[in-house]
């Protein structure tokens, strides 16, 4: 993939249809040859690859002790300089929360940002600073601060507060605790609240967005379930962000979805399947299949493929030209890979047999 003119891979698939499976196949096999792979897991459905593999598992949860600062700046790299390093987090920031707290009108947009910069500020933090290595980053705490003593921002510190002192305190206002050292990291946030889940994704993808940015390396994003960051314009944004910026860094990003609807209503849907130089159709539902006809101008005989395929098949495309295919593991990676319950009770019980 990355021979082509993105490393990006869009996958669409309905449930069942074998989507996780191939996934997970190409992240093995990309392992293999010394990829580097990252993946946000909505559903806990990479922790049997991860534990296999010697990759890491990390929980974003309330009572999970993984902790990640939003507030974290990235290393400069080569020719960028730190004061579009620092604007470009402060505009991440407000994307974020806008997803928080919904939709900011303009008032508070324009109060929340010159929030965010009065919070970097309180830590020395500025645009003239030359680099941020021996910074220490201010967290949500400095911010509802901040807003709590700016005229007219009281509202958003209230509305703020249930982040830091409230329900959900712990989970975003703390120091990043978090390296990515393992050749496989897998962050799972599926023991998060739903109204969570877009927020979480949205802060672990810009996390790893920032680690991507600081060092060039060969790497695969995975961003599972990806419809819900497509639900709202900010984060749906923001991984239109990485599909179009990636390949500057070394990065390949695969996007996965079964909710085709709900992916392409959004206005950065399709956008994101152009930025993506591989894309694969497994079996589809009736409701999605003239969607995927549309969007990826298919034949009546591609459309009759891809309503009637078995698990594990489907069209794949690479640049301009496509082809049918039909997924194949070997008998020790179809151990590794495999998403079938009972196939996974078996292997847990011969697990424990063995030990």
């Amino acid at each position: 993939r990355f021979s082509m003119e993105n490393a990006n891979e869009v996958i669409f698939a309905k449930s069942g249809a074998g989507k996780s499976y191939a996934v997970k196949l190409e992240v093995l096999r990309s392992l293999m040859v010394g990829t580097d792979v990252i993946i946000v897991d909505p559903e806990n459905e990479y922790k049997h690859l991860a534990d296999d593999v010697g990759g890491t598992y990390l929980s974003v949860s309330l009572n999970s002790a993984s902790r990640i600062n939003p507030f974290d700046l990235p290393a400069a790299v080569e020719g960028e300089e730190p004061a579009d390093v620092l604007r470009s987090n402060v505009v991440n920031l407000l994307g974020m929360f806008n997803l928080m707290l919904g939709k900011l009108n303009p008032t508070e947009e324009a109060l929340m940002d010159k929030a965010i910069w009065q919070t970097y500020a309180k830590k020395d933090i500025t645009p003239d600073l030359a680099d941020f290595k021996s910074v220490e980053y201010p967290t949500m705490n400095d911010l509802v601060e901040i807003l709590a003593g700016t005229v007219g921002a009281e509202s958003l510190s209230q509305r703020l507060a249930k982040f830091t002192d409230g329900t959900f305190a712990g989970l975003f206002n703390q120091p990043t605790n978090v390296v990515l050292n393992n050749q496989l990291v897998v962050f799972s946030i599926r023991d998060l609240e739903e109204e969570l889940r877009p927020i979480a994704m949205y802060i672990v993808l810009n996390f790893i967005w920032n680690v991507v940015r600081s060092e060039l390396k060969k790497r695969i994003l995975v961003a599972d379930e990806a419809w819900i960051m497509m639900q709202h314009e900010d984060s749906a944004r923001f991984l239109f962000g990485i599909a179009k910026r990636g390949r500057k860094y070394y990065l390949g990003l695969t996007t996965i979805t079964q909710d085709v609807a709900d992916f392409m209503a959004s206005p950065y849907g399709k956008p994101i399947v152009t930025n993506s130089s591989i894309q694969m159709l497994l079996k589809q539902s009736p409701a999605a299949i003239n969607i995927i006809a549309e969007t990826f101008f298919l034949t009546e005989g591609e459309k009759y493929l891809l309503l009637e395929s078995e698990v594990g098949e489907g069209i794949f495309f690479a640049g301009l030209k496509h082809a049918a295919i039909k997924i194949y593991a070997s008998y020790v990676e179809d151990q590794i890979i495999t998403t079938d319950p009972k196939q996974l009770l078996e292997i847990q019980d011969s697990q424990e047999k063995m030990n």
